[in-house]
């Protein structure tokens, strides 16, 4: 099953540089929609707010005031946001993270430092191929 390029897609993190590189390699692979937000209470408004539903987010793990981790449980515990795939993206590879991220619901986990070619493979494996 082919994706749809003009899914709407946000990203979370509190570092420009990351939300700006993400962002381009969204965009070279075709993603037209993409939103940003710099913290994890920022996302969770906007997904609360919109009219429309993220077809993903991905998201930092290491965020103040609200981390990725109480984004993707808040995003979980509310029906209209509950299906929403999630990529967690952290620089912390160790068992109990994964396992931490993985009893909470994402979908997916990327570490860094990540490369294009890697975030394609994730995108790949969340949404199917593009």
């Amino acid at each position: 099953m082919s994706v749809d390029p003009g899914i709407r897609i946000l990203i979370v993190d509190d570092q420009d540089t990351v939300l700006e590189i993400l962002r381009g390699i969204l965009r070279k692979l075709g993603f037209r929609n993409v939103d940003t937000a710099k913290d994890g209470n920022e996302a969770l408004q906007r997904m609360k707010k919109a009219i429309f539903r993220y077809g993903l987010v991905i998201s930092d793990w290491n965020m103040q005031p609200l981390t990725g981790l109480e984004l993707l449980e808040a995003v979980r515990g509310d029906p209209r946001l509950a299906r929403t795939p999630f990529i967690m993206i952290t620089g912390e590879n160790t068992k109990d993270r994964v396992l931490e991220a993985r009893d909470a619901g994402v979908t997916s986990y990327i570490t860094k430092p990540f490369s294009a070619e890697g975030v394609k493979r994730r995108l790949e494996a969340v949404l199917g191929e593009f």
